[in-house]
């Protein structure tokens, strides 16, 4: 096995914190998005407590973010759907190649989300702003796309190494 993969497993402990950091992100969100939604219903049928305006249009903010990072996470642990009916017929090298291609075929849109996702946000979101809070730039709606961009990134650059790894005959994941 080349020396480059020793030295790149020694990057692993940074692919982990950064799954963590992202990971969390997730569960935060999630808690406050429960929280914020457990409110509005409360407030429909209990009528001391007040609704907040705001409610549902944070909700689906929050909920977006967590649609796009955690299907980043999913790259770090090769959860995506795949279709695999046929790799137990077709040679290893094969099927390690198309997962390879299927890697650049995903960076190439994590690099394509990270552009244009900044686009979007810095132009289109920057000029306007939630309607139940004018204080709010939208451009906090668009920039999951950017941030899950920079973590798509991230992690298939790591399984692109696996794969490559795998290629020339090292474990099958590390993962």
């Amino acid at each position: 096995m080349p020396e480059i993969f020793l030295k790149l497993k020694k990057v692993e402990p940074v692919y982990q914190m950064v799954y963590k950091i992202f990971l969390n992100i997730c569960k935060l969100l999630l808690v406050a998005d429960i929280l914020i939604t457990s409110w509005i219903v409360l407030a429909r049928y209990v009528t001391v407590i007040p609704a907040p305006n705001w409610g549902e249009e944070l909700i689906l903010t929050l909920m977006s973010y967590m649609a796009v990072l955690s299907a980043a996470l999913a790259i770090k642990r090769n959860a995506h759907i795949r279709m695999t009916s046929f790799d137990r017929y077709l040679p290893k090298k094969v099927v390690i190649t198309l997962d390879l291609i299927a890697d650049i075929a995903v960076l190439m849109l994590a690099i394509i989300m990270l552009v244009i996702g900044w686009q979007y946000a810095i132009n289109i979101g920057a000029k306007g702003s939630y309607i139940s809070m004018p204080w709010l730039s939208r451009f906090w709606m668009y920039f999951p796309v950017p941030l899950a961009g920079v973590a798509m990134i991230f992690f298939e650059i790591e399984r692109i190494v696996i794969d490559i790894e795998k290629y020339w005959g090292g474990k099958e994941d590390t993962l």
